[in-house]
C-alpha cells in the first residue's frame, strides 16, 4: 500500500469520526488538526495543507447533509473530496498512435518506467517500440534492451553512437509504422545547460505528442521546482511519479507537482514491469482512506482471471463438485493478481485490518499448499476424500513438508467446500449464481 503512515494516520482521524455519537465543532476542530499532522510529516507543503484543513474545517461546519446521509457520513466525505482536490487532475495516456520522449534526471527510474509504459500500452493493443537514447550512461542501452525482451517490445539503439539525435533519426525509420515509439532520453545529475540542449534538439526531432517527466517520490516537495524547469525547457505534458510505495515523502511530490499545474498521468508502486497504475486521484485518496479500490481489483482480476476457467470452476461449485484441483487453479489466479497486501488494500476496511504479518504468514500457507498440491497424484486432487494417513504421510515427503502442514492443507479444503455448500443452500444465492450463469448453456434445478 502507497503511503502507508499517511494513509493509517488519515484512518484513524476517520474512525474518530465514524466512532463518534454525535458530529461537533470540537470533533471537527480535532480531526482538522490530525488530518494537518498527518499530511506534514508525508511532507506535504505547510501553506497547501493549511489551505485544504480550512476549507474542510468550513465545510464541515457549514454544510448540511444530504438527504440519506448522516453527519458523520457527509464529513467523512468532506475530507475525501478536498484531499482529492490536493493531489490534482490526472492525465491519460490514451492507446492511440503517438510519440513518447521520457526525460527526466539520473536515478529516477527512468529507464525502467518506459518499459513499464511500453508494457502497458502492449497490452492495451500498440504495436511498440522502444529507443535507448541515453547516450551518456554506459549500461543505458543493455538496460533498456533486457528489459524489451522480458515484454516482448522491440528495443532499438546504439551503444557506439554518442549523438542523441541521430539515434532518434534512425529509430524513427526503424519503427515506421509502428503505433507508439517511446524515446528513452539521458539524464543528469541535475539540471545542466548541456542536457537542456540535448533534449530539446531531441524534442524537435521526434515531434513528441507527450513529453513525460519521470521522478521519484523521494524527491519530495522538490518535486515541484524541477517539474517546472522541465516544463520549461520541453513543455511537460505530464508526469510519472516512481518509487511511490511507502516513501515518506510521497504526499510532498505529490501535491508539488499538482501545483505546478503538471498532470500525473501514472505512479510506480513497486520494482516489478507491472508494478505502474494509473493515477487516478478520486481512487488512490479512497485505499488511502481505507475505503477500498474494487474497480481497480476488478480490472486486475480481468487481466489474469481466465474466465473460461473461473466459469467452469462456478459450474463445478453450483453441482456440488469441487475438488482439491479446483481449488489449486483459484490460488493460482489469485497468485496471478499479486502480493495479497496490495489486493487486500483494495478491498474497503480490509487493508488496516489485517496486519503485515499476517499478510506475509498467508502467502507463505498458500505457496506451502502449492507445493503440497504439486505432489499429488491426478486421483488424489479428485478425490480429496481418499487422502488417509498412509497417503498423507507420502505427499509430506514428496513435498518437504510436514504430515500436518497436509491435514491443515485438507481441512481447509473441507472448510472451503462446505462453506460452499451453505452458500448454496442460500436459495437467494443461488438464484443470484443461476442469473449470472444464464445463457453459459449450465443447467441446475433449484
Amino acid at each position: 500500500m502507497v503511503l502507508d503512515n499517511l494513509g493509517q494516520s488519515l484512518r484513524d482521524a476517520i474512525k474518530k469520526i465514524a466512532n463518534a455519537s454525535h458530529v461537533d465543532q470540537k470533533l471537527v476542530k480535532e480531526v482538522v488538526k490530525d488530518i494537518q499532522r498527518a499530511l506534514l510529516q508525508a511532507d506535504v507543503n505547510v501553506k497547501l495543507v493549511l489551505q485544504m484543513t480550512k476549507e474542510l474545517e468550513e465545510r464541515a461546519l457549514s454544510e448540511k447533509p444530504p438527504a440519506g446521509m448522516s453527519s458523520r457520513e457527509h464529513v467523512i466525505k468532506i475530507i475525501y473530496e478536498e484531499l482529492v482536490k490536493i493531489v490534482g487532475k490526472p492525465k491519460e495516456i490514451p492507446a492511440k498512435p503517438q510519440r513518447i520522449l521520457m526525460v527526466g534526471l539520473y536515478g529516477q527510474g527512468k529507464t525502467t518506467t518506459s518499459g513499464k509504459l511500453a508494457k502497458d500500452l502492449h497490452k492495451r493493443g500498440m504495436k511498440v517500440g522502444l529507443v535507448a537514447g541515453d547516450v551518456h550512461r554506459p549500461a543505458a542501452y543493455e538496460q533498456l534492451s533486457q528489459i524489451g525482451k522480458k515484454i516482448n517490445v522491440p528495443v532499438f539503439g546504439d551503444p557506439k553512437e554518442k549523438d542523441a539525435v541521430k539515434i532518434a533519426r534512425k529509430a524513427l525509420k526503424e519503427f515506421d509504422g509502428y503505433d507508439v515509439i517511446i524515446f528513452d532520453t539521458s539524464g543528469r545529475h541535475s539540471l545542466e545547460d548541456d542536457l537542456i540542449k540535448e533534449i530539446k534538439d531531441v524534442a524537435k526531432t521526434v515531434d513528441a505528442e507527450n513529453k513525460i517527466l519521470v521522478l521519484d517520490a523521494q524527491t519530495g516537495q522538490q518535486a515541484g521546482p524541477q517539474a517546472k524547469a522541465f516544463h520549461e525547457a520541453v513543455g511537460l505534458t505530464g508526469v510519472i511519479l516512481t518509487k511511490l510505495d511507502g516513501t515518506a515523502k510521497g504526499g510532498g511530490a505529490l501535491s508539488a507537482i499538482a501545483e505546478t499545474g503538471a498532470p500525473i498521468c501514472y505512479i510506480g508502486v513497486g520494482e516489478h514491469l507491472e508494478d505502474l497504475e494509473r493515477f487516478e486521484p478520486d481512487r488512490f485518496i479512497s485505499r488511502l482512506l481505507g475505503m477500498g479500490d474494487l474497480k481497480s481489483l476488478i480490472e486486475k482480476a480481468s487481466e489474469v482471471v481466465d474466465e473460461d476457467k473461473a466459469e467452469e470452476i462456478t459450474k463445478k461449485m453450483m453441482s456440488g463438485k469441487f475438488t482439491l484441483k479446483d481449488m489449486y487453479e483459484q490460488m493460482e489466479m489469485l497468485q496471478g493478481m499479486g502480493p495479497l497486501k496490495k489486493l487486500a488494500a483494495m478491498l474497503p476496511g480490509v487493508g488496516d485490518k489485517i496486519g503485515e504479518q499476517d499478510m506475509e504468514k498467508t502467502q507463505e500457507r498458500l505457496a506451502r499448499w502449492r507445493v503440497i498440491m504439486d505432489s499429488m497424484t491426478e486421483f488424489e486432487l479428485d478425490n480429496p476424500k481418499e487422502i488417509k494417513s498412509s497417503r498423507v504421510s507420502r505427499i509430506a515427503r514428496g513435498s518437504g513438508t510436514s504430515p500436518r502442514d497436509v491435514r491443515e492443507l485438507l481441512k481447509q479444503y473441507d472448510m472451503s467446500r462446505k462453506a460452499m455448500k451453505g452458500m448454496l443452500g442460500n436459495r437467494k444465492m443461488r438464484r443470484q449464481l443461476m442469473k449470472q450463469l444464464k445463457g453459459s448453456g449450465f443447467e441446475a434445478g433449484e
